[in-house]
């Protein structure tokens, strides 16, 4: 067998040859060799363990796969003349047989290396999920405010500023690792060369955290969500106020939740819709018993309609969403001008209010949206 100093300059030099990787990564590797040269058995099942552990190792360490085989294969060349089985032999059948055996042996140790680097690899990955699942649920829900700042580091992410966050509803979930995520992280990342950018999801909406500093960001992210599901698929973004620090972040998103909730109870047109557009509606439910009231004043008495109270409510909902414009709401109900007036007369024999006084069209319009805001019926005959 060579000397352990011939052994280490080989690992030495191999290690030089494979662009600088540790040769403490070939640990029993060419002994192994020597071994195999002169008995021509197989590695062992220990010799094989080594080498995958020499594998998870080098992944451990960020040292590229490629140069790792390398050093394996640089160190069996160089090792080769040296080889117990080889050295001073000179019938030629007794080198190929020892030949054979040693790069059979040089196969399976690589393929090891491999192996121990592959699953050492996958583990890292799931652990770097794991903590980031962690750190997007404690960001997200507000716990852990300690060292939110701190951890949100490692994703590139910096709490101490103003952020704003915004979230995806669309008509299928949207989850980690999912196409759509995916797509969206990629090219978001792609063309703003940025890190400050997290792209998540929680709770089936995707959701994007973006500092306020950075013009264009929140635009650039519908833009590419809107690549991302397509214009026939329907979906919607809630967008947030602006917040500073790590609780902001959860303020922001609850906020931005709020937007899509009023946009969907609301039927409101657009994609996009701020929480700081929708105060007005946050005020109104604020005292929810005030409101309950008011729409069962202002709209029960529209039950008596003949034909229900249904074709009045819409009506109104639409005049109202066309900014009291007659015509705008006749071409949104598919029906005529002098319809749209007839039924804004019913409803002012009905219930006592105009919608030409802006008071009283003040109280229907505040009853239309309490109704749907409520989730409550607006008269009798719509409650089976």
């Amino acid at each position: 067998m060579p000397g352990t100093s011939a052994l280490s300059e080989v690992a030495e030099r191999a290690g030089r040859a494979a662009r600088g990787v540790p040769a403490d990564l070939l640990d029993g590797y060419l002994e192994g060799l020597d071994e195999v040269s002169s008995t021509r058995r197989r590695l062992g099942a220990d010799q094989l363990r080594v080498r995958r552990e020499a594998g998870a190792r080098a992944a451990e360490r960020g040292v590229p796969l490629h140069d790792v085989i390398d050093l394996h294969l640089s160190a069996t060349w160089l090792a080769w003349p040296l080889l117990s089985g080889v050295r001073d032999v000179t019938d030629v059948e007794v080198v190929r047989a020892a030949g054979e055996a040693v790069f059979k042996a040089a196969d399976k140790a690589v393929m090891a290396v491999a192996e121990g680097y592959g699953t050492a690899q996958r583990w890292s990955v799931r652990q770097e999920e794991s903590f980031r699942r962690e750190f997007v649920d404690d960001l997200l829900d507000g716990r852990n405010p300690g060292r939110l700042a701190e951890r949100a580091e490692r994703f590139g992410l910096r709490l101490a500023g103003s952020n704003v966050v915004a979230a995806v509803a669309a008509s299928e979930p949207l989850v980690d690792g999912g196409e759509v995520a995916r797509a969206v992280e990629n090219s978001l990342h792609g063309r703003l060369g940025s890190r400050d950018v997290l792209i998540t999801t929680k709770n089936d909406l995707l959701v994007c955290v973006t500092p306020k500093a950075m013009s264009g960001a929140l635009d650039e992210f519908v833009r590419q969500v809107a690549a991302a599901l397509g214009p026939d698929q329907p979906w919607s973004v809630g967008v947030g106020r602006a917040q500073s620090g790590p609780g902001g972040v959860v303020r922001s998103f609850e906020q931005a939740k709020y937007a899509l909730g009023i946009a969907e109870r609301l039927a409101l047109p657009g994609r996009v819709h701020r929480a700081g557009d929708l105060l007005v509606y946050q005020v109104l439910l604020r005292d929810s018993a005030a409101l309950a009231d008011l729409v069962s004043v202002v709209l029960e008495p529209l039950s008596a309609a003949r034909g229900g109270a249904e074709p009045l409510l819409d009506t109104l909902s639409a005049y109202f969403a066309h900014g009291q414009v007659a015509a705008a709401c006749a071409r949104q109900l598919h029906v005529g001008v002098r319809t749209v007036t007839y039924r804004l007369q019913r409803v002012k024999e009905l219930t006592g209010y105009s919608v030409e006084d802006p008071s009283q069209a003040l109280s229907l319009h505040v009853a239309v949206l309490g109704a749907k805001l409520l989730g409550l019926p607006a008269s009798a005959d719509q409650t089976s």
